[in-house]
């Protein structure tokens, strides 16, 4: 059994009385902003009376929002300390509760101001400097001119918001909280219990009956909720399709990659170009097969080491010296920085009982960003903290050098600073291990990676993209035909030299991302790029490390595109996914050459 969080020391936890001391304080604020909501109405009708008027709502909206994200990200993280705990759940909720308040008070504001065209903004920008502050704001605001309701309208959706966020809610519920796979046995024979935290250990066992075990009996988990599942993720499917119809979009791919100013032709490449290249991973494939000395290669294989990762088990502090050494290429400022983020409690180390599963990292503007994970002490989780601190980093260089309405980076870019330090602790330990066996493992692992990164993100994504497409088209998708998707998907991007497993069609039941809309292919694209960029700085080109730390500072006040490409990327072009490609075949050959 886990142990429970009071059996950790505080030293292993995030300190969230940063954000509030007690939550009697959380009490008071919440009170507190939810008196103030009523101060909007006084905007109503006559925002753009003058540049003046204009000014003052946007700068009330801006305190408003630094206290409302301070009471959402506190309760985000006390309930994610442990999901059992009625107290943050019902605080949790509040936090949402009050957010929707605050959109439905707001609601009158932007089909207000999209009723005159966006000169008027210009005029009053020269007419009142201080609005420059928020250009960047209000053009993002006209982007949606053609997407924006009537105020009735707007009205009504946000009184309705939170009934589009249950599919998430409840889902996260069921498989955090409620679901039980049982107990195996592990490579002592001894019964341990199979858990979401527990399933990689087993699955990169070098006991093959371990893996297959832990594999079937997790899946076989998820079959038997399979209807339930597949009601939870086709109520996110409609909402979304909804969503994009009600607001003017083709699609609800189309609606999700506009706020991002991605066109659909970015996704849509990526899965052409992905498949276009699935040779290198047949090839690996083969390769793992003849390692691993089995007749036929299952799934179930996969994640199996070709060697035994190192026995060392890192302490938090030789983590925290390892990623030192790994990412001291950024530079002296940025190792310091970097600290602050085990001096300060911004990480939650405890595996206990009833903490969400996974790890995360996020921000809170007027503290500083919070990382949640739990840390076992293998180099795999030490590999995920370097991940997450990526974010952390980004989060905390947009925070210092941006105004709060322009630090919150895009989604597309986000996963780019934690994939750099990934790659960048990988190569750091293959260049620094004189251990062939241990060089092997870590090769290994970054050929995962990729495969889990690249291949399987782009193929999560085209799985969204036709059942989406689909439930458009007026289709009603059952478990069944979700299944089929999903196994159809499975032969086509890793058919070749391997056994695709029939119970691997139920896993789509076990992938959480596939409730956050249109999100998972920004993992591939970000990875490819993040190659890229680690390469540079390790290859020591010119201002390469400069450029990346740039790119860390500038938050949202550049589209995705345009950011990237202070890094000397352009993903409207395929060159960095072919790169990425190349980097791939060439680390298949490495391993082979190994071996």
């Amino acid at each position: 059994m886990a142990k429970l969080r009071k059996d950790y020391p505080e030293t292993q936890k995030w300190h969230t009385e940063a954000i509030f001391k007690t939550d009697e304080d959380f009490t008071k604020s919440y009170q507190e902003l939810e008196q103030d909501l009523s101060n909007y109405d006084k905007y109503k009708g006559n925002i753009l009376s003058s540049a003046k008027n204009l000014y003052e709502l946007l700068s009330f909206d801006t305190s408003f929002n630094k206290r409302l994200e301070a009471i959402f990200i506190y309760a985000h993280l006390k309930n994610d300390e442990d999901t059992t705990n009625p107290t943050y759940q019902s605080m949790f909720g509040a936090a949402h509760n009050i957010y929707q308040k605050y959109s439905e008070q707001t609601s009158y504001v932007i089909p207000e101001l999209l009723k005159s065209n966006y000169s008027i903004i210009e005029n009053y920008i020269k007419e009142y400097p201080k609005l420059k502050e928020y250009s960047r704001t209000l053009k993002e605001i006209y982007k949606y001119q053609k997407h924006t309701l009537s105020a009735k309208e707007e009205l009504l959706l946000s009184s309705i918001s939170n009934l589009f966020r249950t599919p998430d809610e409840v889902y996260s519920y069921l498989t955090d909280a409620d679901l039980t796979f049982g107990k195996i046995r592990n490579e002592q024979g001894k019964l341990e219990e199979l858990t979401e935290k527990t399933y990689r250990k087993f699955i990169e066992s070098d006991n093959r009956t371990v893996r297959k075990s832990a594999f079937n009996k997790l899946l076989g988990t998820y079959k038997n909720f399979k209807n339930t599942y597949a009601s939870l993720l086709m109520s996110e499917v409609t909402n979304n399709n909804k969503i994009a119809q009600i607001r003017n979009y083709n699609s609800a791919k189309e609606a999700s990659l506009f706020s991002n100013d991605i066109p659909v032709a970015i996704y849509d490449n990526l899965i052409t170009t992905v498949k276009k290249n699935l040779a290198p991973l047949s090839k690996f494939w083969q390769l793992k097969k003849e390692s691993l000395g089995v007749s036929k290669l299952h799934l179930y294989d996969t994640n199996a080491p070709l060697t035994k990762e190192t026995t060392h088990n890192y302490s938090i502090e030789e983590a925290k010296d390892l990623l030192n050494k790994a990412l001291s290429v950024l530079g002296e400022t940025y190792i310091t920085d970097l600290n602050k983020a085990f001096t300060e409690g911004w990480i939650d180390f405890c595996p206990n009982a009833g903490k969400r599963n996974g790890a995360y990292c996020t921000a809170c503007y007027t503290v500083h960003p919070f990382v949640l994970l739990s840390f076992d002490g293998s180099l795999n989780n030490v590999s995920t903290l370097a991940h997450e601190l990526g974010h952390a980093m980004h989060y905390y260089y947009a925070i210092k050098n941006q105004a709060y309405q322009d630090y919150n980076y895009s989604i597309f870019v986000a996963e780019v600073a934690s994939q750099v330090n990934q790659i960048l602790l990988s190569k750091y330990l293959i260049n620094h291990t004189p251990d062939i066996a241990e060089k092997k493992y870590l090769i290994d692992d970054l050929i995962r990676d990729f495969k889990a990164t690249i291949y399987r993100q782009t193929m999560f994504a085209e799985f969204e993209s036709i059942i989406h497409e689909q439930a458009q088209a007026g289709l009603s998708l059952t478990n069944e035909d979700l299944c089929n998707i999903y196994y159809k998907l499975n032969k086509e991007y890793f058919g070749k030299n391997i056994i695709i497993d029939d119970i691997i069609k139920y896993e789509w039941a076990r992938i959480p991302h596939f409730y956050m809309n249109f999100y998972v292919y920004q993992y591939a694209t970000a990875y490819a790029a993040s190659i890229k960029i680690a390469m540079d700085i390790l290859n020591n080109k010119e201002n390469a490390v400069s450029n990346y730390l740039e790119f860390l500072k500038l938050g949202c006040t550049k589209t995705p595109i345009e950011s990237l490409k202070i890094t000397g990327i352009d993903m409207s072009k395929p060159d960095v996914l072919n790169d990425a490609f190349t980097y791939f075949d060439a680390l298949v050959d490495e391993l082979k050459n190994i071996l």
